[in-house]
């Protein structure tokens, strides 16, 4: 920790690289809100201990000629809200190889110094679900007195987790309750970042939170990534057929994900992590 900053009931939001990130949309969307506030870096953890550089490998850059060694990092930035009661810490970096409890404890310790009072984990997933319809967020929360206080269900998930699972039962196992954000996107799209994606889960923090972060930045790169959804679907006329079937299927069959209870979007989540327990999400 290089300082420590004065932060007003903080809520610590957290999104790693990997497989809890379909699209980039989780990190794009941090990004954005850490962007939109001017967060600052207060402290970051030690590289060595959490990854394996042969899987995420440091970079070289050249700063007026002078050459540095970037290490995968994880840093913890701090945002104030204006005319709000919380302010923000922001929980970005690679989701480690490494010692996953200790890399949550030690998160959970800062958190904690600081007096966080919530913690929300912000992931994406890939599911059945056509690019052509608005992206669909699931929430929900760790206990039931926070669920019925923001009107969320209530996690039951059982099965494989990734490292926002680990960090959020660290955080509960301190006294701190969590909140889960997962965007749905569509699972025949490797194309990153997925601005929708960013932008729907940034709506429904907004829903949480008075977060008010300008999202025209992302809203400029949709024409580009509609663009380039076009021409992949214009070379390739089986996927177009799909995507037709995936329509139907929203609109004649049954509900839409937009339409179905809290309980069944989050079933969705659960059916996806149990499905894919080694995907990685981009």
């Amino acid at each position: 920790m290089t300082r420590r900053p004065r932060l007003r009931r903080p809520v610590l939001l957290a999104a790693f690289d990997g497989w809890n990130d379909a699209g980039e949309a989780a990190t794009t969307a941090l990004d954005a809100v850490g962007a939109a506030l001017k967060a600052e870096t207060f402290a970051s953890l030690d590289p060595q201990e959490f990854y394996d550089f042969q899987e995420v490998r440091p970079t070289v850059r050249l700063a007026d000629g002078v050459r540095h060694v970037d290490w995968p990092a994880v840093e913890l930035q701090a945002a104030h809200l204006p005319g709000a009661d919380h302010d923000l810490i922001l929980v970005r970096g690679h989701e480690p190889h490494l010692r996953w409890r200790t890399f949550s404890a030690e998160i959970v310790e800062v958190a904690s110094a600081l007096g966080v009072e919530m913690v929300v984990t912000i992931g994406a997933l890939l599911a059945d679900v056509p690019h052509t319809r608005p992206v669909q967020v699931v929430s929900s929360a760790g206990d039931r007195e926070l669920a019925e206080r923001l009107g969320l269900p209530v996690s039951r998930y059982e099965g494989p987790t990734g490292i926002l699972g680990v960090l959020a039962d660290a955080a509960t196992r301190a006294g701190i309750p969590s909140v889960g954000l997962w965007a749905a996107l569509p699972h025949y799209l490797h194309l990153a970042p997925n601005p929708w994606g960013a932008m729907a889960l940034i709506e429904e923090l907004g829903r949480l939170l008075p977060l008010g972060v300008d999202t025209s930045g992302l809203a400029g790169q949709t024409e580009v990534f509609d663009s380039a959804v076009a021409d992949l679907i214009e070379e390739n006329p089986e996927l177009a057929g799909y995507i037709e079937r995936l329509e139907a299927d929203a609109d004649d069959d049954g509900p839409a994900l937009a339409d179905l209870p809290p309980e069944e979007l989050v079933a969705e989540v659960e059916r996806y992590l149990r499905d894919h327990p080694g995907s990685r999400g981009g």
